[in-house]
């Protein structure tokens, strides 16, 4: 028989990631957002700050939980996103001006979009990371499309001042890598790591 899989918690209040998760047939059993400093170090690459937030989200949740029985065992999962044009991360855009900025900075060239990826035991250690990179390539945007697309308010909170998922879609050329990981959470790798601390994901679709 079968052993029952760990509980899961998602360290994020991204409807976004629930929804990614119950695309591969998988419910948390918590939705737990960390709350850490997600400011860039000094010299800290895009790749290792993607890298470095997810790792400290699911750090923060395990230890917030790791007085509580009911949940030691339990898998975190943690994620982060980080849009960059080389070493410069642009901002999750909370104003206009920030989202017209980044779209313009974005339009007719290549950025790469860094989600770290973090799965960790509460009390236990033996974590596993991994920072999947996705190039992506805007067209030239007109004024209008930026205008619309400005006035959509779909870029409200998301990084790069866009969301792949959204209208933005009729903006990319090209993408080469993870889909799911520019929404904002890399489904494959997501399954593999989870797999390896031995949460059969095949399981969750009967």
């Amino acid at each position: 028989m079968t052993a029952p899989n760990p509980k899961l918690v998602l360290a994020s209040a991204s409807p976004r990631r629930v929804e990614l998760l119950a695309q591969i047939g998988v419910t948390p059993d918590r939705v737990y957002p960390a709350d850490i400093d997600e400011s860039q170090l000094a010299k800290e690459t895009p790749r290792q700050l993607a890298g470095r937030l997810a790792r400290q989200k699911a750090e923060a949740v395990c230890s917030a939980l790791a007085g509580d029985p009911e949940w030691q065992g339990a898998l975190v999962i943690a994620a982060d996103t980080v849009v960059a044009v080389g070493r410069r991360v642009l901002p999750k855009a909370e104003t206009e001006d920030q989202a017209s900025a980044c779209l313009a900075l974005l339009s007719g060239r290549g950025h790469r979009v860094y989600t770290g990826l973090c799965v960790h035991p509460v009390g236990e250690s033996g974590h596993k990371e991994r920072v999947v990179e996705t190039r992506v390539t805007f067209k030239h945007l007109s004024k209008q499309e930026m205008a619309g697309y400005l006035a959509s308010r779909d870029w409200d909170g998301k990084a790069g001042g866009y969301a792949i998922q959204g209208p933005a879609a009729a903006f990319i050329s090209q993408l080469v890598g993870s889909h799911s990981a520019v929404i904002g959470l890399p489904l494959y790798e997501t399954a593999m790591l989870l797999s390896g601390r031995g949460f059969n994901i095949a399981g969750e679709w009967t």
